[in-house]
């Protein structure tokens, strides 16, 4: 694998738009999607045509949280949790695809991601409803319900069937990056030039700014959020960072992450921020969240064994450790 040379640093990504040009200009609206803050920046010969691409971007994404989201209960997703222990649902053949592929991302990382980490959702909260930790019986129970391996696909009728009652699915941990795949697909259908799909900081891009320069996604400072640590350029791939800085629960002192091992059913230790970098926004969100709860030196082994894909890690003492071919450069 040849040598990236990346501009890192840790945790929350800003972004460095540029100046305008003379002829091109660039559109960025901001707005909140799968329960997020998504930001679509667009390359446009003038503002009408950016926002209508925009417009059309954010469409694309609304598209595909009607069909993967486990919060309406009309999307395909909520009816294959519906019927766990009843009944094969049917499904489209894009959705077959994602959970197809999430299942490998699963055998990958050894059960690290697993879409059926889902039955922990009522478990953790993470919302400051939560006093004191769950009971030890009410975890087993509920890990008891995860197992990627337990998901039966039938590729001849595109159906989906979660075995046991209770069972659930979520895309929690792949979903924004599939959005912000498939957004930057229909973007690059369109001509659009040039662009970048950040959906709270995974992020894809395409093309080059105005001015014909790289896109750079700037990382904070692992000791300082509000400082920028170095500055990296993103050319048409993308990055996902997985951190515990912004959803966490302190209880009788103890600081919980809100990513749970779907393994064990109890919050990760150890890591404070993983960032990935790699083609696909999808591998790179739902990777970020494996190598967090496979943590440091399993985490990056695996990395290490994966052609085009690099990683960022920021352990608990806010120590920065990286795959083997990311050469760390300070002078962007």
């Amino acid at each position: 694998m040849k040598a990236v040379v990346l501009l890192l640093s840790s945790l929350s990504c800003l972004l460095s738009l540029g100046q305008l040009g003379q002829k091109d200009v660039t559109v960025k609206k901001t707005l909140k999607l799968m329960g997020t803050r998504f930001e679509v920046t667009v390359v446009a010969p003038n503002e009408e045509i950016g926002y209508i691409n925009i417009d059309e971007a954010v469409s694309e994404i609304q598209r595909i949280e009607k069909i993967i989201s486990s919060w309406d209960e009309n999307s395909e997703t909520s009816l294959i949790n519906k019927n766990a222990g009843i009944k094969p649902v049917k499904v489209s053949p894009e959705l077959f695809g994602l959970i197809e592929r999430s299942i490998r991302i699963s055998e990958i990382t050894d059960g690290a991601f697993d879409i059926t980490y889902a039955s922990m959702d009522n478990i953790w909260k993470f919302d400051g409803s939560m006093e004191t930790a769950p009971k030890e019986e009410d975890i087993r129970k509920a890990v008891e319900k995860i197992g990627y391996q337990k998901i039966v696909m039938d590729p001849k009728n595109q159906t989906v069937f979660l075995p046991e009652p209770g069972m659930c699915i979520g895309f929690g941990a792949i979903g924004k990056g599939y959005a912000a795949d498939k957004a930057k697909e229909l973007m690059v259908s369109k001509d659009v030039k040039g662009g970048i799909i950040n959906a709270s900081g995974d992020l894809t891009t395409w093309g080059t700014k105005v001015t014909g320069e790289k896109w750079l996604v700037g990382i904070a400072n692992p000791l300082s959020k509000d400082k920028v640590f170095s500055w990296l350029p993103v050319i048409e791939s993308s990055v996902a960072t997985s951190g515990n800085y912004e959803k966490f629960i302190i209880l009788n002192g103890k600081k919980y992450s809100h990513i749970i091992d779907p393994r064990t059913g109890y919050p990760t230790t150890g890591i404070n921020s993983v960032s990935i970098f790699a083609k696909q926004a999808e591998l790179c969100d739902a990777l970020a969240t494996a190598v967090f709860i496979m943590g440091r030196d399993v985490g990056l082994h695996m990395i290490n064994q994966m052609d085009g894909v690099e990683a960022v890690v920021v352990d608990s003492d806010n120590k920065i450790h990286k795959s083997s071919g990311i050469i760390f450069d300070m002078n962007p």
